[in-house]
């Protein structure tokens, strides 16, 4: 699977977490609110952003294993969770955390999701999320992750999956070319497979409900604006630099649109939050 810097992902958190869904995250922790302790697997966890947003709607006692493919992420996730927490202390591999009213223990694991998917859902967690995640998968590694939760009565909460919608303005020309090149791009393998793109929550959500979960979604869109300026600049050279790569539109209308777009006025990007839950 392709990585990711850990300044990107440094750089989209508050837009990240500004842009959760609140009444999916809201359902997600009404379902764990009898629960005094809950054990949570992350997938694809990068720095760790996906705990930092979630651990105030879930139970007092939390234990988080962070899985991704990156051990210099995992590092990472660990040296950033260490220093949001109000207290943090090493105890064998685990990092105990206190922030806020919670206590937060944090495993991290480098896995290969491709090849362990069934040996880490095996582990048996309360809940599994995953942030930004599932557009890079393809329908097949998507289809058989819903199933192995199936067969575990596994619920899941996925944010931040991206839908495909955008809307910059002002509106320039080459926008829906732009836009096409970059759609066809996020279809290309990502280390998955085929990537399911834009259609990843839809395809998500329609194998849930045949394996008889209870499914619900809401946006979760990026709104960025002048006071997100970096995250509209570095958005708009990875689009840029991925158009160039689908040889589909000329260097020059491809600079254009990107000189116009790092002075954008306004970005929505358009995500998905997903909450599937076993009935």
């Amino acid at each position: 699977m392709a990585g990711f810097s850990p300044e990107w992902l440094a750089l989209r958190e508050p837009a990240d977490h500004a842009a959760r869904n609140p009444q999916v995250l809201a359902a997600v922790g009404g379902y764990f609110a009898d629960k005094t302790s809950l054990s949570v697997l992350d997938l694809g966890c990068g720095a760790g952003s996906n705990l930092r947003a979630t651990y105030a709607a879930l139970p007092d006692r939390q234990h988080w294993t962070l899985v991704d493919h990156d051990a210099d992420l995992l590092a990472f996730a660990r040296e950033r969770l260490a220093d949001w927490a109000d207290e943090a202390r090493e105890q064998g591999e685990e990092l105990v955390l206190a922030k806020d009213s919670k206590s937060i223990t944090v495993d991290t694991r480098k896995v290969d999701l491709n090849t362990d998917l069934e040996w880490v859902l095996g582990w048996q967690p309360d809940l599994v999320t995953a942030a930004a995640l599932f557009d890079l998968a393809s329908k097949r590694w998507i289809e058989r992750f819903v199933a192995a939760l199936a067969s575990q009565h596994l619920p899941l909460y996925a944010v931040l999956t991206h839908d495909g919608r955008e809307a910059w303005l002002p509106e320039h020309p080459a926008d829906a070319g732009i836009h096409a090149a970059f759609t066809g791009h996020q279809h290309r393998d990502k280390g998955f497979g085929p990537a399911a793109g834009p259609e990843a929550t839809e395809i998500m959500a329609e194998a849930f409900r045949k394996s008889g979960f209870a499914v619900s979604s809401g946006d979760s869109n990026w709104l960025l604006d002048a006071k997100r300026r970096s995250l509209q600049e570095a958005l708009a050279e990875g689009i840029a630099a991925a158009v160039g790569e689908t040889d589909r539109l000329d260097a020059r209308t491809i600079s254009e649109w990107l000189a116009a777009r790092r002075e954008a006025q306004s970005a929505m990007i358009g995500h998905q939050d997903l909450w599937a839950r076993p009935i």
